[in-house]
């Protein structure tokens, strides 16, 4: 009796969510709606934002600081839900790590199956982009599919600063969005978090024949997998909660993060003198 009530508690432990700033907040809600039951850390390294023109050796530090704090925090199970950080640092995290570390990945195989002209546009950070891992899924997904790569400076902090609808923005997304479309491009992938919150300004722009994918679903699916085998989904009826931290100004955060999340929500700083870094 007593190891099931271990367990049923253990159960209960949050799931850690980080991201380079806001961005995430767009994978928080597919892993909330998909599970309902559990309960959530989201850390926001916003004061550091964005990763994707900063050097491997910058991003390496943060991803391990954020995630120090969602460890010390008792997470149960930690996901990268930053693009430019898993594909720099997160083999580092699963080494370091006991608990599961879920990571993102830009939705390419599956873009590659469904476009109809053969063409593939990818919208995401320079660094992503650059990167052996992305390199890697085009090789193995791009033999009968042309994929072009489209980096999007600016873009990150756009959504960052809560700019969602403003003239510049469009402009931004209309410079990028161009060429692939140019290019022969029919579907779309949208390789950073950020750029979920952007979808309208692009469906206004690519038009309803274009498809759009993004990976926070398929994120969503892998981790209430992972759980699953490691007999850590939350049991009962416990009331689940959300909690969110930030490493930039708290109330920027709040009304951004709020403006994203779709109600008001309470925001703390993140102490950077309580993370012990562990790699």
């Amino acid at each position: 009796m007593k190891k099931s009530v271990e367990i049923f508690e253990r159960n209960w432990s949050p799931i850690g969510v980080f991201d380079s700033g806001v961005g995430g907040v767009s994978v928080l809600k597919a892993l909330q709606s998909a599970l309902p039951n559990e309960s959530f850390i989201y850390a926001a390294d916003s004061g550091n934002a964005p990763y994707g023109d900063k050097s491997k050796a910058f991003i390496e530090a943060r991803t391990s600081a954020m995630a120090s704090f969602l460890a010390g925090a008792n997470a149960k199970a930690i996901v990268v839900a930053c693009n430019t950080a898993t594909v720099v640092a997160v083999k580092t995290l699963r080494a370091h790590y006991p608990i599961p570390v879920i990571a993102m990945e830009p939705a390419i195989k599956p873009a590659t199956q469904i476009s109809r002209s053969g063409v593939v546009g990818v919208l995401a950070t320079a660094r992503t982009l650059e990167s052996p891992a992305l390199a890697n899924l085009c090789r193995l997904y791009g033999t009968s599919v042309k994929i072009l790569l489209q980096p999007c400076p600016g873009l990150v902090e756009q959504v960052e600063r809560g700019d969602l609808e403003t003239e510049a923005t469009h402009q931004l997304l209309r410079r990028y969005i161009s060429p692939l479309l140019a290019g022969g491009a029919d579907t779309l992938v949208l390789g950073c978090t950020h750029y979920v919150f952007l979808l309208a300004h692009i469906r206004r722009i690519v038009g309803p024949d274009i498809t759009i994918v993004e990976s926070s679903a398929a994120v969503a699916r892998q981790l209430e997998r992972r759980l699953a085998e490691i007999r850590k989904l939350s049991e009962g009826t416990r009331r689940s909660e959300t909690k969110f931290f930030t490493t930039g100004p708290v109330n920027q955060s709040r009304a951004v993060i709020s403006e994203l999340w779709g109600e008001s929500v309470h925001v703390q700083a993140i102490d950077i003198s309580d993370i012990h870094i562990k790699i």
